[in-house]
This record gives structure tokens, C-alpha cells and sequence, in this order.
């Protein structure tokens, strides 16, 4: 039942994060005002209008639970998330994986907030911070340049690093008889990717122009830090001949059915939207200039004539030192009325953003209903990544993705192919126990 709260939260940033905490506060009975800058104002690497947008990759990754991420969205899908509600209505065929139609997503959400009798949404750039009441900063990864100069002012403690987007090129000017349709090891329905194969001879050439290709220089005053998880293809190159082989570009688990072998190397693409008009380069993220990105993508079978909808970039993410800033409740030490949610915080990834932002939602609803705030169980997916990124090593912290390395060990002895499950198991127990709670 909605509670008659006089108290409003003012949560800064449409994005996943942002949307999901004035989802969570608003259904709990607390007036939002949800500020957003755009259309007012565009990042680098957005261009819908729409609240929640999508922008580096269309996929929310594995949908099994014995995948960390897997269990986190079953874990927001039980607590009533609007990110999960969004992408099951909107995903597309994507194997094992969870991929959603961007536009479609956006505008679920969009339509979800705006319509929303406790939300309100005002349009336009936030350059301040509200000096008081509960406020819930969700500015994401590409904060605007004002925003983030008070918010370094505000924490003490700024870092920063660069991530990058992958290519997206039309389904109908690709060569269908270069390339083949497969998901990895059989998995979904066959037709979800779609596989340019390399012959070594072709991979060592592609390898070479990656070396050989101009990049987007960074400015002189930036240090650029690349996050692990998402380096641009050309870092990865520099690294070997092989790299690529065992990475992006791996051919584990798929066979050329024009050849029956295992190709020496594939860059798999995958279906952006339901239509299945436009495909991914899956892993190819990049710092290439435009022009180069053309050049060396080309020359992939298969891709020789492939029109590019969208080309790669190279953009700023900026997180604060959340271990030295934040409780577990993700609120601001130095000042427990502001809280954080997203990828400011350091979480990595769409799925860890959205379950950043139900927590700081639901704990900015309880701060301002005066009841006391709350915090997951360390053995659920959603605790075990607060419990990271309030508690690492504050001189090293990097941004992290859900994984069950971050998980409590499980008692007595486990067999290693049990062990992934009953962490899973466990999980979701001790969420519907803290479910109770709430």
C-alpha cells in the first residue's frame, strides 16, 4: 500500500539507474522529480530523446543463472524492477542472452515514467546540486562537464576512465554468402548472430591493419584508462597475434557449414533491433577514426560493402571512489541525504546500473519516510556487488561487473560443477527472506 509521504526525492539522471530509483521511490508512495538534460543537452554517445538509453550494446547478457548477471536480473525481476519489466518486453533473439530493441525499451520506459502519478520530469541541464532534501545522483558515466566539476567538489575524490562503442552496420549490405548464421555451440535458435569467418592468412592482415590504424588522439591533460571488460579492439590487437583469437574474435564452439571446420578466426554479429535490420560487432569496440573504421572493417568477409549505422567512439565514463565515499546504503558519507546510483558508482554494466538504482530508490524512499535504510544480503547477486563497491581496496578500485567471485564461499565442500548453482540457489533464498522485510 502507497504511504502518504510529504518529503521528495530529486533524483539526477534518466538513465537506467536514475529511472529505476524514481521507479522504486515513486512506488512506494514518494513524490520524484526526475531531472534529465536531455534534449536540452546530448552526451557524446547519446541520440534518443528517450529516458534509459541503451548505448554501447544492445545484449544484457546471459540469461542462465549460473551466469552472476543471469541471477542478478532474476533477482530484479522478483523485486519488481522496471529495467527487467523493459526488457522483457522489448528483447530480441540473442541465443543464450538477454537483447533488447533499444528504441522499443526506451520508449517502455519513457512511456512507464511520464505516466507515473508520482513522478515528475523536468527537462534540461543540471549544473548544481539541490543543497537540501533527499537527492539521488544518477548523472551516469558521461556526466555533463558542470555537473561533474560539483560532484568532484562535493565527494574530493574523482576518477575517471574511457571506454568505447562498437560499430553497427545494415543487415542488407552485408554479403549472405560470405558470412553464415550461428549461435555458439548451437545455443538459441540458430539465427540470433551471424559469423564472418577469417582464414589465417585473412586474420593476420585484419590484425596488422588494427595495428596500422589511426586513432582518435586523446587530449593532452587526459590520462586514458581503459576498463578491462570493454577494450577497444586495436588495444587488444597490440597485444599479440593471437589475442584476438582467444577473445572477441574466438571460432570455439562454431563451424563454416560451407568448409565443416572451425574457421581460424570469426567476428560474430549480432541482431540490434526485432526487426533484425541492423547487427553488432560484437566486441569491436574502438578509438579508430571514422574513416579508418571503414577501411580495416571492410575488409572482413563478408562486410566488404557493409553500410555503417552507427561507427565506434571513443567516450569519457567517470566514477567516483565509492569504496571511500559511499555506505552500503549508497549514500554519501560525508552527507547521507545524497545518494548514488549507477555506473557513477562503479558498477559495470546495464543490469548492475539498474540494480544500483533500485537500492538507492528504495533507501532514498525509506530516508525520507524516516524508517530505517536497508541493505541486500551479501550471498544475493545485488549484495555482493554493493558489498564490492562499498568495500574494495580504495586505492585500486576499478569499476566491476557482478561475478561470483564476489560472492560469500558456500559452507563444507562443493563439487566445482555444483558449485555455480547453489550459489544461485542460495541467492534467491535469502532475497525472498529480505523481501519480507521491505
Amino acid at each position: 500500500m502507497a504511504r502518504d509521504v510529504a518529503a521528495e526525492i530529486t533524483v539526477i539522471g534518466g538513465g537506467l539507474a536514475g529511472c529505476e530509483a524514481a521507479w522504486q521511490a515513486a512506488q512506494r508512495g514518494v513524490p520524484v522529480t526526475l531531472l534529465e538534460m536531455k534534449p536540452a543537452r546530448y552526451s557524446p554517445a547519446h541520440h534518443l530523446e528517450g529516458l534509459a538509453e541503451l548505448v554501447c550494446s544492445n545484449s544484457l547478457r546471459g540469461e542462465s543463472v549460473e551466469n552472476a548477471v543471469g541471477l542478478l536480473k532474476e533477482e530484479l525481476r522478483r523485486l519488481g524492477s522496471l529495467f527487467m519489466m523493459a526488457a522483457d518486453a522489448t528483447r530480441v533473439p540473442a541465443g543464450g542472452a538477454l537483447a533488447v530493441d533499444r528504441q522499443l525499451f526506451s520508449a517502455y520506459v519513457t512511456e512507464k515514467i511520464e505516466a507515473h502519478p508520482r513522478i515528475r520530469v523536468i527537462r534540461g541541464e543540471v549544473t548544481d546540486i539541490p543543497p537540501d532534501g533527499t537527492v539521488v545522483i544518477a548523472s551516469g558515466p558521461l556526466t555533463s562537464d558542470l555537473l561533474a566539476g560539483e560532484i568532484g567538489r562535493l565527494t574530493g575524490d574523482y576518477l575517471y576512465f574511457y571506454d568505447a562503442i562498437a560499430p553497427i552496420v545494415t543487415a542488407d549490405s552485408l554479403d549472405m554468402g560470405k558470412v553464415f548464421r550461428a549461435s555458439r555451440y548451437g545455443k538459441g535458435e540458430g539465427d540470433d548472430y551471424l559469423n564472418s569467418p577469417l582464414d589465417e592468412a585473412e586474420y593476420r592482415a585484419f590484425v596488422a591493419a588494427l595495428n596500422e590504424g589511426e586513432k582518435v588522439p586523446a587530449r593532452e591533460f587526459e590520462k586514458v584508462v581503459h576498463f578491462e571488460g570493454c577494450m577497444p579492439v586495436e588495444e587488444l590487437a597490440a597485444r599479440g597475434l593471437d589475442t584476438l583469437r582467444f577473445g572477441p574474435m574466438k571460432p570455439v564452439g562454431l563451424t563454416d557449414p560451407r568448409t565443416g571446420a572451425e574457421p581460424h578466426a570469426v567476428v560474430q554479429l549480432r541482431r540490434e533491433d526485432l526487426a533484425g535490420t541492423m547487427y553488432n560487432l560484437v566486441g569491436f569496440q574502438t578509438k579508430l577514426t571514422w574513416p579508418e573504421q571503414r577501411r580495416i572493417f571492410q575488409m572482413l568477409p563478408g562486410l566488404e560493402n557493409a553500410e555503417f549505422v552507427r561507427l565506434g567512439s571513443m567516450h569519457r565514463n567517470t566514477f567516483i571512489n565509492a569504496p571511500a565515499l559511499l555506505l552500503p546504503t549508497f549514500q554519501l558519507r560525508s552527507d547521507p541525504r545524497i545518494l548514488f546510483a549507477g555506473q557513477i558508482t562503479g558498477v559495470e554494466g546495464y543490469v548492475e546500473s539498474a540494480g544500483s538504482g533500485f537500492l538507492a530508490g528504495l533507501n532514498a524512499a525509506r530516508l525520507a519516510a524516516g524508517e530505517e535504510l536497508t541493505v541486500p544480503p551479501p550471498a544475493t547477486a545485488l549484495g555482493a556487488l554493493v558489498r564490492h563497491i562499498t568495500n574494495a581496496e580504495p586505492r585500486h578500485f576499478q569499476p566491476m561487473n557482478v561475478n561470483y567471485g564476489l560472492f560469500p564461499d558456500l559452507p563444507g565442500r562443493v563439487k566445482k560443477k555444483e558449485k555455480r548453482g547453489r550459489l544461485a540457489e542460495r541467492a534467491l533464498a535469502e532475497l525472498m527472506e529480505w523481501m519480507k522485510t521491505l
